[in-house]
């Protein structure tokens, strides 16, 4: 299962890009997200993220 950044609490800082070890993060503007075929389930992104706006896609 994937995970998913929600647009409206992410504030693009950089840090769950920084910690995923797949490069899923992907950069935008106004705020981040995860490519879906990239990402591992390692869940580093969630546990990196200050804002608590990653979480498995349900």
């Amino acid at each position: 299962m994937a995970y998913k950044i929600n647009s409206e609490q992410c504030d693009a800082c950089g840090t769950c890009f920084d910690t995923c070890p797949s490069e899923a993060i992907v950069k935008g503007e106004p705020h981040y997200s995860i490519d879906k075929e990239k990402c591992i389930d390692c869940a580093a992104c969630e546990s990196a993220c200050p804002k608590q706006a990653i979480a498995p896609e349900a």
